[in-house]
């Protein structure tokens, strides 16, 4: 198994990713979108917090009418947030894109929040729909993925302290919006994008080494080591937030049923929680979706298997890829901020 071209959602044929934040004047909030291909894409949800904020999963339920999502919405600003994915509904009706009814069309747009209330002076600073059509208009216009060169490097593009992320932390530390990619010896793509904003901690119960990491791919952490002990001993976060939320999506380019999906969503979760300790907790709304865009067949039992293992493997990727690339500031420091020592030089 290898990193795809970009190590990052995009390396999925046909989805695309946009973001947008605002940070100042009171704000340190934002939102990512992830756009379907033409056609739509299959999605299925797990949500595992206690505290979730979203918006559409009902329709995901393999016993309701939709059988296929136009784009997903993540955003900050709690359940003020849901509504950035107004702006990204009014984009796709515009450009035509949506569930076919009588006069026009209805987009799909299932959406998730993180808790960061606050975070940036003032309390209702928070994302709304001019800021989800922002974060559409980023998606529309962003790149398709590379073709080659250093994937490893390419996922920094649509990682850090950016959109949904921009206001994050994750015990203490910085969070942000992580991403990685797999491709399988089958050629099937497998990859996720998470938004880490935990209660819990990302660092290894016997020291300060990003849990995640453990999941890399050979080469793909090589800039970072275990840490001195001087510097974990040393690391007091000055304060833990009460409310938090992990989300994210986990992708595919194989065909898989909305069922399907939903158990992509749910190996995910598994991955969440072998990255942040602990995880799902009463004050975490941890929420993921799984996409398919059907570019592929439908697997067999075995291919099934192996995409739901990948599944769990991405998503504590891109939880440590979120941790190391968030920005530090005050009150959340960065990973290496706090552990210096871990920088491989």
């Amino acid at each position: 198994m290898k990193a795809g071209p970009t190590n990052s959602l995009v390396d999925v044929a046909g989805l695309r990713v946009g973001h947008a934040h605002r940070v100042g004047d009171g704000y340190r909030t934002g939102v990512s979108v992830v756009l379907a291909p033409p056609g739509g894409m299959v999605a299925g949800v797990d949500v595992r917090g206690a505290a979730p904020g979203t918006r559409e999963t009902e329709l995901l339920d393999p016993r309701n009418l939709v059988e296929r999502i136009h784009a997903v919405t993540l955003s900050g600003g709690s359940a003020y947030g849901l509504s950035a994915a107004c702006g990204v509904m009014e984009r796709l009706a515009d450009a035509g894109v949506g569930f076919p009814v009588e006069g026009g069309v209805v987009p799909i747009v299932p959406a998730a929040v993180i808790y960061d209330l606050g975070r940036g002076g003032h309390f209702r600073a928070v994302p709304d729909g001019l800021l989800g059509a922002a974060a559409y208009d980023a998606a529309i216009a962003s790149l398709p993925a590379a073709t080659g060169g250093d994937a490893f490097a390419s996922a920094a593009t649509l990682s850090g302290s950016v959109g949904a992320g921009a206001g994050a932390v994750a015990g203490g530390l910085a969070g942000g919006v992580g991403t990685a990619s797999a491709v399988l010896p089958s050629g099937v793509t497998v990859a996720a994008l998470a938004v880490v904003n935990a209660a819990g901690s990302v660092l290894d119960p016997s020291g300060g080494f990003l849990s995640g990491t453990r999941y890399g791919l050979p080469g793909e952490f090589d800039h970072v080591r275990e840490p001195a002990a001087e510097d974990y001993q040393a690391w007091r976060p000055a304060k833990v937030t009460s409310f938090n939320t992990t989300i994210g999506v986990v992708a595919t380019d194989l065909t898989l049923s909305k069922a399907q999906c939903g158990k992509l969503a749910g190996v995910a979760h598994d991955g969440l929680a072998r990255a942040i300790r602990p995880a799902h907790t009463m004050v975490d709304g941890d929420t993921v979706f799984g996409l398919a865009t059907c570019a592929r067949p439908a697997p067999d039992g075995t291919d099934l298997h192996d995409i739901l293992a990948a599944g769990a493997d991405v998503f504590s990727r891109a939880v440590a890829h979120a941790v190391l690339s968030a920005t530090g500031r005050e009150g959340a420091p960065s990973y290496l901020d706090v552990f210096p020592s871990a920088k491989e030089r």
